[in-house]
Parts: C-alpha cells; structure tokens; sequence
C-alpha cells in the first residue's frame, strides 16, 4: 500500500478525520507564493477558528520551497514534495502525538527503534527544558544517548509573535555505517523524517511569553524521504517515487544515472514541479514576476541541463516526463487530469521561448568574442550572458573552448553567489511563511476581495470568477477572469460598489453547511477541490457568499475607503486588479 493510504488509514483509527490536500498556491497567505507546509492552509485554525471537521485532522498536502533551490541535485532535497500531517486543535497533546507517531514508524512501517534518534527543547532564559517529551521518549525505550538536546532547532514561532511553542524531531540513520551510539543531529548521516510541533505558548511584541489555553499540535512528514527509508535507499531519486522518472530521462538522453546524476535529478525535480504549478488551477503561467518567475526558472533550469546532457531540446523530452509523472499522480490530485493539457502546452512554449533566448545569447557571444582584447571573457561578460540573455555558462564554456578562449569562471561563480545572496535576501519574507500575515489590516483586505469579487460580477459579467489574490499590509493583489483590459468607466464603477457596501455597514455572517449544499445555495470558491464535506461559507448581506477559510471583518464598515490603483494583464484570459484601502 500507498504510503499515504498507510498514513491517513492509521490516523483515521485515532479518530482523525482526513481534509483535502490544498492547492499549491495559497489562497489566503500573503506571506508565501506557494504552500511550503501542511500547517499552511490551517493558520485560521491554529489561530483559534472552529475547523468544520472536528479537533483531529490528518492529510498528505503537495508543497513547494524553493529557498533551497540550489540544494536540489543532492540526494534528499526537492522543490516539489509531499507532507503528511497530523493535527491536534486543543484536543490531545504530547503524550499522544509521541505516541501515535513512535508507533506509526515501528508498528505499522516496521522501522527498527535502534535506527531511529529525536531531538527535544532545551529551554532558554524564557521557557523551560521540554522534560515531558524527554521522558516521554525515554519511556518508548528511546536512549538518553539519542536524545539530543537543542535550542534553536527544536523551537518553532512563525514571526517575531503570535503562537510558539518546542517542537521534537525524529531521524533516522539513513547509511550502510555502523549506528553510532550517540546520536549527533549535525552527522549528516541521520536524516529527519517527522517533526512534532507544539504549539502551548503565546510570545507578545514585549517578548512576553504566557501559557496558551488551547494547546495544539502540529506534525510533518516527508513522502520522499520516508519512502527511501522504507526501501533501502540513500538516495531519494532510486526510489520507487523517483525511478522511472530517473529512467527515462536516461533512456532520452542515451546516458548512465551513475555518471549524470546531478543534471538528471534536476530535471526530474524541476519538471514534476513545473507540472504540479502549472496544473493549479491558478492558472499560474511562466512570467517574470511571483509564481510565474518561479515556474520560469525551474523550466529554463531544466532545459539547461537537459542541454547539458546533449538532449535534443526541440524533442518532446519535457512532455515525455511530465506525461508519466501525471499519470504517477493522477489519483491522489484531481487537478493534474483536468489540466493535463494546460501542462504540456506551458512547458513546450516555455521550451520555445527559451529557445529563442539561447539563439539571442549566441549571437551576443559572438559579439563578445569579436570585441575581446584579449584571449579571455572575464566575469562579467560570462555573467552578463547568464544573467541577461539567459545563456548557461556550460554553453558558454564549451563555445569559448571552440574558439580557444578561456573563461573566468571562478570570477563569475563570485558574482553568481553574490547575485544568489542578493536574491535571497529580497525573497526572505515571500518564503517565511508561518501564521504571519493574518492581522487587522491583512483580514480587512481580505473581506475587501470578496466585495471586489462580487462588485466585478455586475459591472463586468456574470462570467468574472476569482483566479488568485495575494494580500499584504500594503495592498491587496486580485486576479480575475476577464478577456479584455477594463475600461475607466468599469474601473470607477467597480470601486464606487464596492465603498458603497463598505458604508452600507453590511454584517458579514459565518454558517457552517455541507459542500454540496453550499454549492447549491449559490456560493462560489476558487479551489472547490481542496474544500472538505463540512465546509464554512461567508455571506455579505445579499452581495456576496462564498466558500473560504477567513479571516474576515465583522461588518464591511471596518474595512475603511477602497481604492484600485492598477488594473493589468497577470496572464491569458486573466486580468488583475491592485488596490489599497485607507482609514475612513
């Protein structure tokens, strides 16, 4: 069986009821351009909201973290993976999550004790030492010698404030060596496979930390890794999650695995990824911004390393891949089979596009070459063919070996990573994640999207559906379809709607019903597929119902004066609208 069935089958005997995985992109979450957690799409519960299914819950949630893209090529790190969970909302705590996850892995996945080591809370100069899951283990027959203990690994807070708590992380010895007695979490040998949050304190902006009344539990485990485990693997891509992927793509470009392994695991990563963006029903397309730079990069890296491995780009490799990994998948994400189509087409006119990129990039070499004063191209015109023209310094390297030019490569791996931790830097608080993003501000431009949805409605069409927002303490960003750019007439009057609501001062009520009875009564969601039975439907007088997991204001004249500032394309057939609301 499946390891996820094995997964949702054994905590559904603990009395947890399973929730649908959620879509890769967030719907609600500002803080993140994917979900890079099963915790993600749960915020308002953890935060304290009624969860329509109950106090146990348990799921297998798809999950993009792209911070570590250049760790991908290594045996273990993926852009793309999946995340089982288990959750606690102020129902069992320590005692039993301990519990349930020590005898998930030795009873029901049979892995020996001797192969497995935690971690735990040290404490620190606010909270104590984590003694009850320390001696929760040890009563599991887990050594004190594999028991380590930690300060900054072993506490999870998902800002500066809000709620925190120790967390405990599980490893296992994932290598052919004798087990060493003392687990040492830095021996890159002991691989993590399950982390158990905590979450019992609540730190204020004075850095006051209190006891929570309500205590919840928050658990993630890895498919890829767990799965190598099982199998006997040190190597994630010789798993059977992996590869046929890793097969194929050695069968298209005539070479061994053993010899290619870096550029074959990229490319297998960064094509299933590409497929799982892409099939969201986002409608997320390449571009240069958001989760289509994101989507862009990971295509054009992998055509790069498909080129590295002499593939025939204009081949239908990358269809190839992404047609087996859609079939691997099909079953567990609905998604991937209504948008099998919508995949092929993204990836190959990508491909093209890409394309003409490199021809641009070879006649600037040339250009380069001619103008040289010198027999060597320094780090900046090899950068400048990377960063501009997105030429790979491989191509680079092997046209300047053709003509006996040297290439300064160490100088342009300097300005590579100084261009890498520039990047990084900028993105910080796109990929931080966590239950930030969810204050006064943040609720009252959420609330505002469902009036703007509903104000499109009537003065563009019927037709206008929500593809995607994204919302901060400055603004609000909502993408809708719309096949054409909005007038200044549309524009005036879509704003003028939605202010009169805002000083209507509506009452924004909350009902909990049946999906399919929800749908019935008019109310409309953006992802029907990641909604459970039980769902929560938000209703705006008679202007606006839908399907959505807060947070929302009380009553719309908390939301202040509305006003759109930008109205642009985001992609085909998709319009986008920014906006910002002031205090009244």
């Amino acid at each position: 069986m499946n390891l996820k069935d094995l997964y949702i089958d054994f905590f559904k005997t603990k009395g947890h009821k399973q929730i649908p995985s959620a879509p890769v992109v967030p719907e609600n979450d500002p803080s993140v351009l994917f979900n890079t957690a099963g915790m993600q799409p749960l915020i308002p519960y953890l935060m304290g909201q009624a969860h329509p299914y109950g106090t146990r819950l348990c799921d297998y949630q798809k999950c993009i973290r792209t911070n570590d893209l250049d760790a991908i090529g290594d045996t273990t790190h993926h852009t793309f993976f999946e995340m089982l969970g288990n959750w606690s909302l102020g129902d069992y705590f320590k005692d039993e999550s301990i519990t349930w996850s020590f005898e998930f892995l030795t009873k029901v996945l049979n892995i020996p004790k001797e192969s497995l080591a935690v971690t735990v809370f040290k404490g620190d100069d606010t909270i104590p030492f984590d003694e009850v899951t320390y001696n929760k283990w040890l009563s599991l027959g887990i050594s004190k010698d594999r028991i380590a203990k930690t300060v900054t690994d072993n506490f999870w807070i998902a800002g500066e404030t809000g709620p925190c708590g120790p967390d405990t992380e599980i490893f296992y010895f994932r290598s052919n060596d004798e087990i060493p007695i003392t687990f040492d979490p830095e021996d890159d040998r002991w691989v993590e496979i399950w982390n158990n949050v905590f979450m019992e304190y609540y730190k204020n902006e004075d850095g006051l930390v209190t006891p929570l009344p309500k205590k919840n539990v928050d658990t993630g485990m890895g498919v890829e890794r767990t799965t190598a485990i099982l199998e006997g693997v040190n190597d994630n891509y010789l798993s059977s999650i992996w590869i046929d992927v890793i097969n194929l793509i050695s069968n298209i470009s005539g070479l061994k695995y053993e010899d290619n392994k870096e550029s074959m695991r990229i490319i297998a990563d960064h094509i299933r990824t590409s497929v799982f963006i892409s099939a969201d029903n986002a409608g997320i397309k390449p571009s240069n911004t958001d989760q289509g730079y994101i989507l862009r990069r990971l295509i054009r890296r992998a055509i790069r390393h498909a080129f590295r491995l002499n593939i025939d780009i204009n081949f239908n490799w990358e269809e190839q891949i992404a047609r087996l990994i859609i079939n691997k998948y099909k079953d567990y994400y609905k998604e991937l089979i209504d948008n099998e189509q919508v995949v092929y087409d993204v990836l190959k006119q990508e491909k093209i596009k890409f394309n003409r990129t490199l021809e641009k990039g070879i006649k600037e070499f040339d250009k380069i070459v001619s103008n040289l004063d010198g027999n060597i191209i320094n780090k900046d015109l090899a950068f400048k063919l990377y960063d501009t023209y997105g030429f790979p310094i491989e191509l680079t390297l092997e046209l300047a070996k053709e003509k006996n030019i040297e290439v300064d490569t160490l100088g342009f791996k300097d300005k590579f990573l100084e261009h890498q931790e520039k990047s990084r830097t900028s993105s910080q608080g796109k990929f931080k994640g966590g239950l930030a993003g969810n204050g006064e501000i943040e609720t009252k431009y959420h609330t505002a999207t469902h009036l703007l949805n509903a104000a499109l409605k009537q003065v563009v069409g019927p037709d206008v559906h929500q593809k995607g927002s994204n919302i901060t303490q400055d603004r609000m960003r909502f993408d809708f379809s719309c096949d054409h750019k909005l007038t200044e007439e549309e524009k005036n009057k879509t704003e003028e709607l939605v202010n009169k609501w805002i000083n209507d001062s509506i009452d924004v009520k909350c009902i909990e019903m049946k999906k399919e009875d929800a749908i019935k009564s008019g109310a409309e969601c953006m992802f029907i597929e990641k909604y459970p039975d039980i769902v929560t439907v938000y209703t705006i007088g008679d202007i606006s119902k839908e399907l959505c997991g807060g947070p929302h204001v009380k009553n719309t004249s908390e939301i202040g004066n509305f006003k759109i500032i930008k109205e642009e394309a985001s992609s085909a057939g998709v319009r986008r609208i920014k906006a910002v609301i002031n205090k009244n």
